[in-house]
């Protein structure tokens, strides 16, 4: 109530209007409706009772709409997970609420809308593997944080090894987990039939399955849901996220320092710029004359028609480079390795998901009298070793969060919260300080290219 009449006075007393955004800014974790002088509606039981009374019309737009301010302290390109993330820490971890997230299309429809789920940390690297596991922690809680359901299904993930190359690998990889306080077990063939029952171990098979590495804290998400939670938490906290929005160009002054962005919908002045763009981020930055050590390739990945659950973890298989899962709507969710060839197209080669549902059927032969229902594509952006860039760049004022490959769902909390930390203090948080861009001038390299269970 005190912050609601300093509110209130603020209207009356311009002069006051600095001390009513320093207490909205202390305050606004635990009341985010205060910037807004609006309430957040919660979901709840109760207010689940309520509307099913009143037929769910109460509920409201999720975010706003709103039109771009001249200038911001932040802005962010890039209305991702990531991206919305991003802007969501800042808010609630930094208190900076001054922020407007661009997206040139609609929220979540890039590759958050667009990838398989699958949530891990068990890669082998130790910088590697604190990132991913400081995103894992995070999605343990993020439903209760974002008052969202995100889908958070913690089902297991099991890499399979089918030769003695694949046990040396994913034994090594379990030991370097175990070291870094991460879950990761080695299981027999017959105790992967076990977790997994539709799981075919004949020996005589293509590819016989002598082993896996289990990761039980893993699992998956709903991929639309963690978008629109963030992006609904972002906006009650005063975040503008403003779709239909293409970034045009990186407006620099004389000293060569980022000041902005041209947009479709005219110039934005910005204090900060964080460029989380995925597979256009190399178009992004070199608006801003800086080069990127990124390539973007098609990503493909399709669902079969649903059907009862039949399938009750993650099963990602190295050497035929697939992968596979069931969703809660009953469809068999199969992934691809990337394309082999450098583009911005989001459909990719047919010959890559006839190979990968060849490889699929050899694994699991009771799923090839299934119909496969849809297929897409994204655009991933790969670094040379296949881990991510947090970080600043050579030019004042700009960021940027990209090579992520075919593992950035799975980071989408903790590369949030990282970056922001990164963009509001303008130094690197412990866990983001090794990937930087000068990591590919130094050599101090972190390759973690058989940890992505796929090619790429």
């Amino acid at each position: 109530m005190k912050d609601r009449s300093l509110l209130r006075r603020a209207v009356a007393k311009p002069q006051i209007a600095v001390a009513v955004g320093q207490a909205c800014r202390r305050t606004q974790r635990h009341d985010p409706a205060v910037l807004r002088g609006r309430p957040m509606r919660r979901f709840s039981l109760a207010s689940l009772l309520k509307e099913a009374v009143d037929g769910h019309q109460g509920w409201g737009r999720q975010w706003r709409a709103p039109d771009p301010k001249p200038a911001y302290d932040v802005v962010i390109v890039g209305g991702g997970g990531h991206g919305l993330a991003t802007a969501y820490y800042l808010a609630t971890v930094h208190g900076i609420t001054n922020v407007a997230v661009l997206e040139k299309g609609w929220i979540g429809g890039g590759n958050t809308g667009r990838n398989t789920t699958i949530i891990r940390s068990n890669y082998l690297y130790d910088e590697s593997a604190h990132l991913y596991e400081h995103a894992l922690k995070l999605w343990e809680g993020l439903s209760q944080e974002l008052n969202y359901n995100v889908m958070f299904s913690q089902r297991g993930v099991l890499m399979l090894a089918h030769n003695a190359h694949d046990v040396q690998s994913f034994k090594r990889h379990v030991y370097a987990n175990r070291l870094n306080g991460i879950d990761n077990e080695w299981l027999s063939a017959e105790e992967c039939k076990a977790f997994c029952p539709p799981l075919d171990i004949s020996p005589d098979v293509r590819y016989p399955v002598v082993g896996g590495a289990l990761q039980r804290r893993a699992g998956t998400a709903r991929h639309d849901a963690v978008a629109w939670g963030y992006a609904r938490g972002a906006d009650a906290r005063g975040v503008d996220i403003i779709q239909n929005c293409e970034v045009t160009g990186v407006r620099r002054d004389a000293s060569g320092a980022a000041t902005g962005v041209e947009t479709t919908r005219g110039f934005i002045r910005a204090g900060r710029i964080g460029v989380v763009a995925a597979g256009n981020t190399s178009r992004v930055m070199a608006m801003a004359d800086v080069r990127m050590p990124l390539e973007s390739y098609p990503l493909q990945a399709l669902v079969s028609e649903p059907v009862k659950p039949v399938f009750p973890c993650v099963v990602m298989s190295n050497a035929v480079h697939a992968y596979i899962s069931q969703s809660d709507k009953g469809e068999l969710v199969i992934g691809a390795g990337t394309d082999q060839y450098t583009s911005y197209s989001q459909q990719g080669g047919l010959h890559i998901t006839t190979h990968t549902l060849d490889a699929i059927c050899e694994i699991f032969p009771q799923f090839t009298r299934m119909r496969m229902l849809r297929s897409w594509g994204g655009i991933v952006d790969v670094t040379p070793d296949r881990s991510p860039i947090i970080g600043r760049t050579p030019v004042d004022n700009l960021f940027v969060n990209c090579g992520w490959g075919t593992g950035g769902f799975k980071a989408t909390p903790g590369s949030g919260h990282v970056f922001a930390h990164t963009l509001a203090t303008g130094q690197p948080h412990p866990i983001n300080a090794p990937f930087t861009l000068d990591r590919f001038r130094t050599g101090r390299l972190i390759d973690e290219a058989a940890a992505a269970a796929v090619a790429h």
